[in-house]
């Protein structure tokens, strides 16, 4: 999964883009675009399923600059999406899924090959592990619905949306490619 066989040397780079510039300006451009997706572009279906957007220009961040600017990222505009919109109580532990996921993605995506197969492993392990583990492990937290009792429906959300989001992703990704844009930008990493 990881280039030169040194899982350091992936999170190293990632660490590095956080002194470029560039880097910090594009994540500051993509944070703009997932606040305003976030405002605009979701759709909720009761209080425990949320489907959205904002999440694409985060995973673009994990792509371009891998898992540890992805992370910070994620984490810090996790906050903010907060309170600009709240939607419930806050609790770290959405905070910590939004770190986790950026942290799988750039594991993922940082200086590789974008394939359908690869966004659809990250997404599955994402969907996996953040969106049914941990999020139904913190609604039941937060809401004392039980676990076993939100899990089918989440599972279900999940599965459903998992080609879904990854075709999404995937489809997205690759048109910005074929313009050029991302090309300044991983010349550099």
């Amino acid at each position: 999964m990881f280039k030169n066989n040194s899982k350091e040397n992936i999170f190293l780079s990632s660490a590095k883009e956080l002194k470029k510039v560039q880097a910090l300006s594009v994540c500051a451009m993509f944070a703009a675009l997932s606040l305003i997706l976030n405002q605009v572009a979701s759709i909720t279906i009761g209080p425990y399923i949320k489907i959205g957007f904002s999440g694409i220009p985060n995973q673009l961040a994990d792509y371009l600059f891998g898992p540890v600017t992805g992370g910070l990222f994620a984490g810090i505009l996790d906050v903010v999406k907060y309170f600009m919109k709240p939607d419930g109580p806050f609790f770290f532990g959405f905070t910590f899924n939004a770190i986790l996921a950026s942290l799988i993605y750039g594991c993922f995506y940082y200086k590789k090959k974008l394939t359908l197969k690869r966004v659809l492993l990250a997404k599955f392990v994402v969907f996996l592990v953040v969106n049914v583990i941990l999020s139904t492990l913190w609604l039941d937290m937060l809401y004392g619905k039980g676990f076993l009792a939100l899990l089918p429906m989440r599972a279900l959300k999940n599965v459903i949306m998992w080609p879904i989001d990854s075709f999404i992703f995937f489809s997205i990704t690759k048109v910005i490619e074929q313009t050029g844009v991302f090309r300044p930008l991983k010349r550099t990493a």
